[in-house]
């Protein structure tokens, strides 16, 4: 009977865990969620971080920088160079260097600054390339692939038209002969101009056919050396990153500081008057005592403390007459003084005063003789 007993706590324990266990897995199903996350590090502020891991993933070797920097780059013949940014910002002497980078047998890629009215598009590259200046953008063009739903590109990009004498290796016009892309032959190399090249950004390089234009687009100098990667940090200024992303630590902060300021400043006719700052003189304190003990006739105890501090006076100044008692001290002292004796046994005399009128006689003759140790 008392083994049952002891067992039967754990039996219930038991049969409770089952009982809970088996609600639990009658009541929940497991599934798998994915949860996309926001980006971070490189992938925040590199458009082109996307086709820098797909093309090492493709075992092609891969550098991206923010700016162009044609000596630190070191380009070499099979070398592919893509820029992302607005070509206009690129100096003479850098295209100087890329379009004998070119020459050499490099391979360029390049987009159309955005348009702008009564700007010519094409800046400096109708210098370079066989193309016309074009004032206007035109419309979106289609990009059908089997497969894969249709897709309209290049659709806020400006166009440009070719020269008499161009001819292009590749190109991607609309009816009106109004060019979206085109490919050309420089020197032993090749360049490669579009009007925008936002398919090759981090969120358009999702689509299959944004990835197969990427892939045709990046095919010459495809195993044959490295790919840089130019992109120009699209960064807001630092107050405008500082408003958008930490104005919930900076509100608190703000309000902290007004706050603080508010209490620092100078207060211009005050509701209330300032309460009276807590005096802390001891010898205010000593005179107060002293007017209290005076007012209830306390004369012994404040004759006392006198001629206590007239003795203490003398021990220091001649011990010897501290010593002694009676008519001996009176006389070393009166010596000393240069009193009557008569006088100073009078002034140390240990006898309470009467009277106020006996009191301030007596302590004068206290003060007068302290005065002259």
């Amino acid at each position: 009977m008392s083994r049952m007993r002891t067992a039967l706590p754990g039996v219930l324990v038991a049969i409770a865990l089952a009982a809970g266990a088996a609600w639990f897995f009658s009541t929940h199903e497991r599934k798998q969620e994915t949860v996309k996350l926001p980006p971070r590090g490189e992938a925040t502020y590199n458009p082109l971080y996307a086709l820098k891991l797909a093309l090492r993933a493709q075992g092609q070797v891969v550098a991206s920088r923010q700016r162009l920097d044609v000596v630190e780059m070191a380009l070499r013949p099979g070398d592919t160079v893509v820029l992302l940014g607005d070509p206009r910002t690129v100096t003479p002497t850098q295209w100087d260097d890329l379009f004998a980078f070119v020459d050499a047998g490099g391979h360029l890629v390049l987009r159309l600054p955005g348009w702008q009215k009564g700007v010519n598009p094409a800046g400096d590259l109708a210098e370079w390339l066989p193309i016309q200046p074009l004032l206007l953008p035109a419309r979106c063009l289609s990009l059908r692939m089997p497969g894969q739903p249709d897709h309209v590109e290049f659709c806020r990009a400006p166009r440009f038209r070719l020269a008499d004498d161009a001819r292009p290796l590749a190109a991607w016009r609309n009816d009106q002969g109004l060019h979206a892309y085109a490919r050309f032959a420089q020197g032993r190399g090749t360049v490669d101009l579009a009007g925008s090249l936002e398919m090759l950004d981090n969120r358009s390089l999702r689509d299959v056919p944004h990835q197969v234009f990427a892939r045709q687009l990046l095919a010459p100098g495809w195993g044959a050396g490295r790919y840089h990667l130019v992109y120009a940090a699209d960064m807001p200024p630092l107050w405008r990153w500082l408003l958008d992303r930490a104005w919930m630590a900076l509100l608190p902060l703000a309000l902290a500081l007004l706050g603080w300021l508010w209490m620092r400043s100078q207060r211009f006719g005050p509701l209330l008057a300032s309460p009276p700052a807590a005096r802390r003189s001891l010898l205010e304190h000593v005179q107060a005592s002293g007017e209290h003990l005076l007012r209830y006739g306390r004369f012994g105890t404040l004759h006392a403390a006198m001629r206590d501090a007239v003795l203490d006076r003398l021990r220091r100044r001649d011990p010897l007459a501290a010593a002694l008692e009676g008519d001996a001290r009176a006389a070393l002292v009166a010596q000393r003084t240069g009193l009557g004796v008569r006088e100073v046994r009078a002034a140390l005399d240990t006898r309470p005063p009467r009277d106020k009128r006996e009191f301030r006689e007596r302590i004068a003759r206290l003060i007068d003789l302290r005065t002259r140790l």
